[in-house]
């Protein structure tokens, strides 16, 4: 049987305003490389991802053939898209050139440490269920509190996981979904690629253990972790 098609969509459109710097936190030098590129290295160097599609900041497309594309050898990378005002703007740039058949990765590329193991989980779940994605189990005791920050509920500790990305579709179920929340953005609240199929198709998605190691660089903090972990990839 034919390996299905297999395209990672890896997000660069961010702006990273709690980094707190004029460079964007995707192409901060984390142990002297930019933070995407470990991911895309990662997607380039797995046997289930066929192609790659950039979605970038505008005005960053010559930078990121040259500096990101070029310079890092990452000759699955098919196409270097514009991304959108929002998340899901760009999610949605970057599907519409997506090959219709096969299967999406979705990936922040402030997540730099996704790994050969982790696509492969991700890839034999949505085998066999078209909706997936990466996340672990909470370690921390969550509280939800109302407007006063008194604490309104205790959930159950074993129920509740971090969603992270790569998130995982049957292409042509999630561009479905996307098709959908395009006719009317505002008038649905989404946070995830996960949220837009549960939400406008209904349809069930299942967790797949990613790693507690596979951090969105968000802030100065998460900088300095990453570099630990970045230590750890390239010894």
């Amino acid at each position: 049987m034919e390996k299905p098609h297999c395209t990672a969509i890896v997000l660069a459109a961010g702006r990273g305003k709690r980094m707190g710097t004029e460079v964007h936190k995707q192409y901060l030098l984390l142990a002297g490389q930019p933070v995407i590129c470990y991911s895309m290295k990662a997607f380039q160097a797995s046997g289930i991802i066929d192609e790659m599609i950039l979605v970038t900041g505008a005005g960053e497309e010559d930078y990121c053939r040259e500096q990101i594309v070029d310079r890092y050898g990452l000759s699955k990378v098919s196409q270097i898209v514009t991304g959108g005002k929002e998340r899901f703007h760009s999610v949605w740039n970057g599907l519409q050139q997506a090959s219709e058949e096969g299967y999406v990765f979705i990936h922040d590329g402030a997540r730099p440490f996704v790994d050969g193991k982790m696509i492969s989980r991700l890839y034999e779940t949505v085998l066999v269920h078209k909706a997936c994605v990466a996340g672990m189990p909470v370690k921390d005791t969550i509280k939800i509190v109302d407007s006063q920050c008194s604490v309104a509920a205790t959930p159950d500790r074993s129920t509740l996981w971090m969603v992270q990305t790569p998130q995982v579709f049957e292409t042509k179920l999630v561009k479905k979904a996307y098709e959908m929340l395009m006719r009317d953005p505002e008038n649905y609240t989404v946070t995830d690629d996960a949220g837009v199929v549960e939400t406008l198709l209904g349809y069930p998605v299942r967790l797949v253990k990613g790693s507690y190691e596979n951090i969105k660089i968000t802030t100065p903090d998460d900088l300095e972790v990453g570099e630990v972990f970045a230590g750890r990839v390239c010894s």
